[in-house]
């Protein structure tokens, strides 16, 4: 009923037309064919994360102190940074020198030639988080700076994410 109604139609308007618009027709139902046969038989994409975020970021100051530390224990592999159930809010971190090496699951950070290994269970707690060290008057320390905190304790000690 489609090709006939086409078919009238297109002969009210030009004499030829219909021999134009069949052929347009078969392209494109061929076109369709082709592009759905490529479809079905392309090996489906693997999943990429784009654009992935480093686990841990570290500043000179802090690639410098670590520097520091790792010649006063040359018998480590690196620094281990990790976190644990402590303190009022919930989470601390922990910082270990790490003698073992890479255990399954850590996410290896090297910059200017030392590793800091981030414990696989602490990965999603600091991802994005910057690693400072800074001196003060009073004390010498390491600070995180991290985006995923929603609130500390008083002294600053503990957090919860």
């Amino acid at each position: 009923m489609q090709t006939t109604l086409l078919t009238a139609l297109c002969e009210a308007v030009r004499p030829g037309a219909v021999e134009f618009f069949s052929r347009a027709i078969r392209f494109r139902n061929l076109s369709n064919a082709v592009s759905n046969s490529v479809r079905t038989t392309t090996k489906p994409r693997q999943r990429q994360l784009v654009g992935r975020q480093p686990p841990l970021i570290l500043t000179d100051a802090a690639v410098n102190r670590i520097k520091e530390l790792m010649v006063k224990n040359p018998q480590a592999a690196g620094l281990r940074v990790g976190v644990r159930t402590r303190g009022c809010n919930g989470l601390s971190y922990t910082l270990d020198f790490c003698v073992e090496g890479r255990q399954p699951g850590d996410e290896v950070v090297e910059q200017d030639g030392i590793r800091v290994f981030v414990d696989r269970r602490a990965q999603l707690t600091l991802l994005g988080t910057e690693m400072d060290y800074q001196v003060g008057l009073l004390a010498s320390e390491f600070v995180f700076n991290n985006p995923n905190v929603k609130g500390t304790c008083g002294c600053g000690e503990s957090f919860n994410v």
